[in-house]
């Protein structure tokens, strides 16, 4: 199919384009043998590296690493706008396709169109992790202090009597959370976008596992049955229209007074307005003593920054550390290609095993993957496309938020959150970390 390469490149992104609309609308008889012509004729025309990149393209392959945020970068660089106002535009739009064509054709002025729409949802604004009060407080001064629940995500939209939840991922999940919506459609407001939690709450209002929560999602079926087994309560932190008006653009605590003003005080996340260290860890103590994650520290006046991990938004959550094995490393992507980056992590069991307890990429610096790659190599005993497998003796210490059931790993738990911290010379392998160990986390988890 490839045949001899060109010597000299010459096409063009619209000549590949065409190409492949034309392969894709040829029908009929002899179909097969006319689109095969067309392939070659194209590849006829291509470099051999491009003869590859087509390749890939063709059966999937291809790994560009183009991130949402190059791909916004880049189109404000083609159409000579200012970045931040394609961002805005994508936020609203979902739609990559449709902001490139409005910067191109009529610059800013056609992004500014783009506004927040009833049953549109919009990417979640994100949070920055913060090594504790004393950071948020150093950096954001007075802020709004929240219980950080371990729910799931959702963005409800509400206009007249139709109501609609929409996940983090932007999937419309309303058939299977009926009790959200029944909370949503009382509200006296004619129309709201809200930002919140679903929660499975056990007895005495203790916050069920991640896991059990999620049982609730996805299902279409038996609804009715599982809601009486597995209720949801939902509680919202923030809102982003009401009655017509957006507020995305507004400070965080003119959003706050509006939602206060929407939503009772029961279907809102505990919060707290502070500088004061103690108070705020005060707050924090509560949260967890409730079984909550920790605290989210917002700044008062911030906009709602959709889609982004905001500068205004930090994370303060209890985290857990363990010494573990490395029992093998994927090869990077994109700025780590060449570098073994990903992590496959173990716990010693009873026999002296290693028990496999997930995967980790976070956390680690250009120096640190530059010297495990080196480390892993000299510790090879196999290897297949992807993976190194490497003796079991570099000991790293794992900072992780959870441990959760799974089936996909032999321990039949695994970690949640998992980033390296830092790697621990000092430490044989036979002193890391046990099985047993992780079972007693998980444990006092599902107590708690």
């Amino acid at each position: 199919m490839r045949g001899a390469p060109a010597a000299t490149a010459s096409l063009t992104l619209r000549t590949v384009a065409e190409a492949f609309e034309a392969i894709a609308a040829t029908r009929g008889a002899g179909a097969g043998v006319a689109r095969a012509e067309r392939l070659r004729a194209l590849f006829a025309l291509a470099t051999a590296a491009e003869q590859d990149f087509l390749v890939r393209l063709v059966v999937g392959e291809l790994r560009q690493g183009a991130l949402e945020g190059v791909m916004l970068d880049a189109i404000a660089k083609a159409a000579n706008v200012a970045a931040p106002a394609v961002r805005r535009a994508a936020m609203f739009a979902g739609d990559l396709a449709a902001v490139a064509q409005a910067a191109l054709v009529e610059g800013e002025s056609g992004l500014a169109r783009f506004g927040i729409e009833l049953m549109r949802p919009v990417s979640p604004m994100l949070a920055s992790p913060a090594d504790g009060i004393d950071a948020a407080l150093a950096t954001l001064g007075t802020a709004a202090f929240e219980w950080k629940l371990d729910g799931a995500r959702v963005q409800v939209h509400k206009a007249g009597e139709d109501v609609r939840v929409f996940t983090r991922n932007l999937n419309d999940v309303t058939t299977a959370v009926p009790e959200v919506v029944e909370a949503v459609a009382a509200l006296p407001a004619r129309d709201l976008v809200l930002d919140g939690e679903a929660i499975a709450l056990g007895e005495g209002g203790a916050p069920q596992p991640f896991q059990v929560t999620m049982r609730r999602f996805g299902r279409k079926l038996d609804v009715d049955a599982l809601r009486s087994t597995l209720p949801l309560a939902p509680f919202f932190f923030d809102v982003l229209r009401r009655d017509g008006e957006p507020l995305v653009d507004r400070p965080g605590q003119e959003r706050e007074a509006a939602l206060a003003d929407a939503v009772p005080v029961t279907l809102r996340v505990p919060r707290l307005v502070t500088a004061d260290r103690g108070a705020a860890e005060r707050f924090l103590a509560a949260a967890l003593a409730h079984g909550h994650e920790g605290v989210m520290a917002k700044s008062l006046e911030s906009p709602y920054e959709a889609g982004s991990r905001g500068a205004g938004w930090l994370k303060v959550k209890r985290t857990h550390t363990l010494d573990l094995v490395v029992l093998a490393a994927e090869w990077g992507h994109g700025r780590r290609k060449g570098r073994l980056s990903n992590l496959h992590l173990g716990a010693r069991d009873p026999s002296g095993r290693y028990v496999m307890l997930g995967k980790t990429f976070k956390g680690l610096t250009y120096a640190l993957l530059e010297w495990q790659t080196r480390e892993l190599l000299a510790r090879e005993v196999s290897r297949d496309a992807w993976t190194v497998y490497v003796r079991p003796e570099l000991v790293v210490e794992i900072a992780f938020n959870d441990v959760q059931a799974s089936p996909h790993y032999p321990g039949g738990v695994a970690l949640r959150f998992a980033r390296v911290k830092a790697y621990r010379p000092d430490k044989r392998a036979e002193e890391a970390d046990t099985i047993r160990t992780v079972h007693a986390i998980h444990a006092a988890q599902m107590r708690a």
